[in-house]
């Protein structure tokens, strides 16, 4: 068991305002970077219109978003494994 709890001042015993900002910068970029993506396909279908094709931009938007909130969880599992070892 780690003698020290993360995300909190050893010393003060408060939050660790730093460290928290240190790991949310990275997940706040991962989930960015999947938004970004998704916007693609989702003002494609908005130009596209009620139709098939918007249909598929659509289903590719919301696949684009699945994928990206796994890959994030798997990072936040990831992140907080090594933190606990630490």
């Amino acid at each position: 068991m780690p003698s020290s709890t993360p995300f909190v001042d050893p010393a003060t015993g408060e939050l660790d305002a730093a460290q928290i900002l240190t790991e949310a910068v990275p997940l706040g970029k991962l989930i960015g970077a999947f938004v970004a993506v998704s916007l693609v396909p989702f003002g494609l279908e908005f130009f596209a219109g009620p139709s098939a094709l918007g249909a598929v931009f659509s289903l590719f938007g919301q696949f684009v978003l699945a994928v990206g909130a796994g890959i994030v969880l798997m990072y936040v599992i990831a992140r907080g494994r090594e933190l606990s070892e630490s």
